[in-house]
């Protein structure tokens, strides 16, 4: 599978994830995403933890292997619009001198991803992306 095959990036807009109080003082000003990152690692995913980053928040997926985990904020496109993107995004990495399939676990929290913005109903204009797709877009 080539990397093109993997969609690691989701654009949607919702009203049910307001900033927190304070949300603004963990990451930079205007951004935001805490409520979403509390919901999106379900359907089987255990989350090792939740970090703010200068852009959003890094949820860190329990995984074995090699490291796992989702980013997500605020998009400014939209004032209800959101990003997430799953990384890593590419079906191999290498470790040493091995490489590591990621194409199975990758999909398999892409669509648990996914599940999740359907329930309960309010995420709306979704659109899943590759990596190469997403960031040709923004070029």
């Amino acid at each position: 599978m080539s990397s093109e095959a993997l969609k690691t990036y989701v654009e949607f807009r919702s009203d049910r994830f307001p900033a927190c109080e304070g949300e603004d003082q963990e990451v930079n000003p205007g951004r935001f995403g805490k409520r979403l990152a509390g919901r999106l690692p379900a359907h089987g995913f255990q989350i090792k933890s939740v970090a703010a980053e200068d852009w959003g928040w890094r949820i860190s997926i329990a995984n074995d292997g090699f490291d796992l985990w989702i980013g997500c904020g605020n998009s400014e496109e939209h004032p209800d619009g959101f990003l997430c993107f799953i990384e890593p995004h590419t079906p191999v990495i290498r470790r040493l001198f091995r490489k590591i399939d990621t194409v199975e676990r990758v999909t398999a929290l892409q669509q648990a991803m996914d599940a999740a913005l359907e329930e309960p109903p309010g995420v709306h204009d979704k659109r899943w992306w590759t990596h190469d797709d997403f960031n040709a877009r923004q070029g």
